[in-house]
């Protein structure tokens, strides 16, 4: 399918009639200032105008992004780079309006976070099964942070507590800096943190890592097991960002802009930038972006059904 695609490109960017994209400054719609998507976005951009030669300006919209890029022309002017609550909407609240897969045509994921299980200290636990024993032993005595509803912070503990059976109760913050200062305060005994936000505090003493969430280990938290590995078989979670276009985007140049973002994931500069903030650049083609979709959705979709998972 994927050479198919490519062979439509070379027609489509043959034709003598074809205006060459792009010709003017592309706009890559995002959530509000200051969160993930924010920062992936400006790096991204950064890097993407160096590959090909037009001003990429981020436009930071919040949910609303999602919504504003279903509508745009579908000529590759309008982009939006987002995480997972722009596919798990559907699932977490009502009337959305947008349809994270009809409405979008997939161009890379270009950059992934895994996430760390840390305890307090005071908790005495030094492991994933000894965390597990004692949760099994106290049930509702432990609690864990996250940052707002169906965040990955959120439903990383929550599909911990599912595969884990046991009774561990959340206790939600308005953002993710506030959870994990309850985590270091002794407030609360865990949290699923970014590895990034987690590192410093981990090698200062203050927080305790038990695990990566990731499915292999990570670069980014060295020496730690995946979660899998250190006693929750098959269990794996993280922060994938993906950039759309709108839906009806012609084949050339969705496939043209994910071969550009495939060389921003590789370009020195982007990736030590994201990975020194705690992200990992990946680059892939539409084809596995989509399928990283429907595998988030059906996996996050089962597990907020089961869980009863609705934004307030």
């Amino acid at each position: 399918m994927f050479h198919k695609y490519l062979f439509l490109m070379s027609i489509i960017c043959a034709s003598p009639h074809a205006q060459p994209y792009p010709n003017k400054p592309i706009r890559l719609v995002t959530s509000e200032p200051g969160g993930g998507s924010d920062f992936a976005a400006r790096l991204i951009a950064q890097g993407l105008t160096g590959v090909i030669g037009q001003r990429v300006v981020v436009d930071n919209r919040g949910f609303i992004a999602g919504d504003i890029v279903a509508r745009a022309a579908p000529d590759g002017y309008t982009l939006i780079l987002y995480g997972s609550p722009l596919w798990l909407a559907p699932f977490l609240r009502k009337n959305v309006p947008f349809d994270p897969v009809k409405d979008f045509a997939p161009v890379s994921l270009v950059v992934n976070t895994p996430n760390v299980l840390v305890v307090h200290p005071a908790a005495g636990v030094k492991s994933v099964s000894e965390l597990i024993a004692i949760a099994r032993a106290r049930p509702g005595e432990l609690n864990y942070s996250s940052a707002s509803t169906g965040s990955t912070q959120h439903l990383g503990a929550e599909l911990f507590k599912s595969m884990a059976n046991v009774n561990i109760v959340r206790v939600p913050y308005k953002g993710s800096g506030p959870a994990l200062t309850a985590v270091i305060g002794g407030q609360v005994q865990m949290m699923i943190p970014s590895a990034g936000s987690a590192s410093a505090h981990v090698r200062s003493g203050r927080l305790r890592a038990l695990a990566v969430t990731s499915a292999q280990p990570s670069a980014l938290a060295p020496g730690l097991p995946t979660m899998a590995a250190a006693g929750l078989p098959g269990y794996e979670s993280s922060s994938p960002f993906g950039i759309f276009a709108p839906a009806g985007t012609p084949v050339g140049i969705v496939l043209q802009l994910s071969a550009a973002l495939a060389k921003v994931a590789t370009t020195p500069d982007i990736k030590d930038k994201f990975f020194n903030s705690g992200v990992e650049t990946v680059g892939s083609t539409p084809e596995q972006l989509a399928a990283t979709i429907k595998i988030e959705m059906a996996k996050w979709g089962k597990l907020i059904r089961e869980v009863g998972i609705r934004e307030e």
